[in-house]
């Protein structure tokens, strides 16, 4: 069983891996062009090893944050790599004022977002290049604070 530890990333740091499992098609100077920069990333890690990343950042409205990137190396998953970042990433948005995140998350991912209480609000669809996705979202008491 691998010893998983995740931590704060510089959103770059993120970049290979996001690029070699999310969006092979592009390059990462690509995926640099399209990224948030406000987004706060996660990175985790079995000693140097990066084995999973995340972001989040806040969305267009006041306490809804976007959750994005989540990817693990194949070599990993099954292993709570990816459930470790998206706790992680939704602890940091609550902190933050989250009462709604959400995310485009890809079919196959889809009980990993259960898993974490998020629940599908659409139908499927489809991302050209990309593959098929369900928008899922989780939403927070703000009284509970």
């Amino acid at each position: 069983m691998r010893e998983i530890a995740v931590r704060q990333v510089d959103i770059s740091d993120t970049r290979n891996l996001r690029q070699a499992v999310l969006r092979p098609h592009e390059t990462v100077a690509d995926l640099a062009d399209s990224d948030n920069l406000d987004s706060f990333a996660l990175g985790a890690f079995d000693g140097e090893e990066l084995l999973g990343v995340g972001l989040i950042a806040p969305d267009d409205a006041p306490g809804v944050w976007r959750v994005r990137g989540m990817a693990t190396a194949p070599h990993a998953r099954g292993e709570g790599v990816g459930t470790a970042v998206l706790d992680g990433l939704l602890v940091h948005a609550v902190a933050g004022g989250a009462v709604r995140v959400w995310c485009n998350a890809r079919t196959p991912a889809r009980t990993l977002y259960e898993r974490a209480g998020m629940r599908v609000c659409s139908a499927e669809f489809e991302l050209p290049d990309i593959g098929p996705h369900y928008v899922m979202e989780i939403a927070f008491d703000a009284s509970a604070r």
